[in-house]
C-alpha cells in the first residue's frame, strides 16, 4: 500500500513529520504531491493531516494508472465549478429558490428525481440563449480538469460524463475535451423556450451507475477498474458499483462513504492518487 499526500499547503516539516509517522521517506510525484511507499493505514496520519489541510489516501499498489480502464466523472462541481441549474435560474432571477432545492438535494435530504423536477418547473418561459449564456460566461472547468484529463488519455483511460444535468452542457463538454462518453437530462424547448420538462426518463442516481455499469462491461472492464468522481449524494451510487470513489470537494455524506476524498487538491489530485 502507498500513502499519497497532497495539497498546496505541503511543507518539507508536514513531509518530515508524516515521514517519522509512517516510517518511510517520501517520493515527490509532483509540485504539491508526494507518495510513501510500503505503508500501511495510520490514523495518526489522517488526524495530522487534516490538521494541516492536506490531503491523504491510503491506495493500495494494484490501483494505479496502467490497471484503471474507465473514470467516470459527475459533472456539476465536479467537472465544473458551478452548478448549471443554478446559474440558468440566475438568468431569471430566481437562483436563491432553485438553489435551495439543489442544496437539499445534494445533502440527500429529498430524492434527485423530484427536486429536478421542482427546479426545472421552475425555468418555465425561460429564453433558450440563457443556456449558451451560462456556457460561455459563467461554465468554468475545475483547477487540474485539463491536467486529469490529458493524463488519463496518455494512459487510455476512457472518459465518462455522467450528470443529472443537461444534455446542452454535457455535449459541448464531451466535444470541447474529447470525452469518450456522456449521458445527461434532455431539457424540453418549444419555440425558443423552456417548458419546465424534462424529456424521457431522467437519470438520476441509480441512472448515473446503471451508465457506469453499461461502459465497463462494453469496455470488459471488471469493478476495481473504474474510478467514480463526485461532490453530491446523488454520486453515491455510481460510487458505489465503482472499484473506487473519489470525493471532489464534497458533502459530508460522500465524503464518509468515498475510498478517497480531495478536499485541497484540484482534479490533478485524481491522476495523483494512481500515480505509483
Amino acid at each position: 500500500m502507498r500513502l499519497v499526500i497532497q495539497g498546496p499547503s505541503i511543507t518539507s516539516e508536514s513531509l518530515a513529520r508524516i515521514a517519522s509517522l509512517a516510517g518511510v521517506q517520501a517520493t515527490q510525484i509532483a509540485e504539491t504531491a508526494h507518495v510513501f511507499k510500503g505503508v500501511e493505514t495510520n490514523e495518526a496520519i489522517g488526524s495530522y493531516c487534516r490538521e494541516q489541510s492536506l490531503d491523504y489516501a491510503f491506495v493500495p499498489d494494484e490501483l494505479n494508472l496502467d490497471q484503471v480502464g474507465l473514470v467516470v466523472m459527475d459533472m456539476d462541481s465536479t467537472l465544473i465549478s458551478i452548478e448549471c441549474i443554478d446559474e440558468i435560474a440566475d438568468m431569471y432571477g430566481l437562483k436563491p429558490q432553485v438553489a435551495e432545492i439543489t442544496e437539499s438535494a445534494m445533502r440527500g435530504e429529498i430524492e434527485f428525481a423530484e427536486s429536478l423536477r421542482r427546479r426545472v418547473a421552475l425555468l418555465n418561459g425561460l429564453d433558450e440563449n440563457a443556456l449558451q449564456r451560462v456556457y460561455d460566461e459563467r461554465l468554468h472547468l475545475n483547477p487540474g480538469a485539463e491536467y486529469m484529463l490529458g493524463e488519463l488519455k496518455k494512459h487510455g483511460i476512457r472518459t465518462l460524463l455522467v450528470s443529472g444535468g443537461f444534455t446542452f452542457f454535457t455535449d459541448r463538454l464531451k466535444n470541447r475535451l474529447g470525452l469518450d462518453y456522456a449521458y445527461s437530462n434532455t431539457l424540453e424547448i418549444i419555440d425558443g423556450k423552456l417548458t419546465g420538462k424534462v424529456l424521457g426518463n431522467i437519470l438520476d442516481a441509480q441512472g448515473k451507475a446503471d451508465s457506469l455499469i453499461r461502459i465497463r462491461e462494453e469496455l470488459g472492464l471488471i469493478k476495481e477498474q473504474v474510478i467514480a468522481v463526485g461532490d453530491g449524494a446523488n454520486d453515491l451510487k455510481m460510487m458505489a458499483v465503482a472499484g473506487a470513489g473519489v470525493a471532489y470537494h464534497a458533502k459530508p455524506v460522500v465524503q464518509t462513504q468515498a475510498t478517497f476524498a480531495l478536499n485541497h487538491s484540484g482534479l490533478e489530485g485524481v491522476v495523483h492518487l494512481l500515480r505509483n
